[in-house]
């Protein structure tokens, strides 16, 4: 089933704020917490992050009906790859190296910021180019 386009964006401008503040504050709880809401939404679907939680609850009901709508694989391949960048992160806050807490966070950061102010969804445009690719191979 498809889903609301604006939901995931809506999800990326939250991402944004949280993770230019973990950026910041170099917050590894702040980091932490952003972990989990990509973990979530790379589990069940952009539906079930938190940002999707509250889209679905006080944002989409004020909304008019949506009109236009995305096959929910690629945005919740992205949140897998948010996932991934989070988590490098989190080591480099927590653990060290600092650099590389702050090169994660910041890709992390760049890719949230291009879907919430563009629309244009990176981990969602891996996800077609990694389909591309094995369909080929098969």
């Amino acid at each position: 089933m498809d889903i609301d386009v604006r939901g995931p964006r809506f999800g990326a401008a939250v991402t944004t704020v949280v993770l230019a503040v973990a950026l910041i504050t170099g917050s590894a709880w702040l980091l932490a917490w952003q972990t989990f809401a990509f973990a979530l939404g790379a589990a069940g679907g952009v539906g079930r992050s938190p940002y999707g939680w509250l889209f679905r609850t006080l944002l989409r009901p004020r909304l008019g009906p949506p009109t236009e709508f995305e096959a929910p694989e690629p945005p919740r391949f992205a949140q897998a790859v948010g996932l991934a960048f989070a988590a490098v992160g989190l080591v480099g806050f927590a653990v060290g190296p600092e650099w590389l807490g702050l090169a994660a966070t910041g890709a992390a950061l760049a890719a949230a910021f291009l879907n919430a102010v563009f629309g244009y969804c990176l981990g969602c445009e891996m996800y077609l180019i990694v389909r591309r690719v094995t369909v080929r191979a098969e």
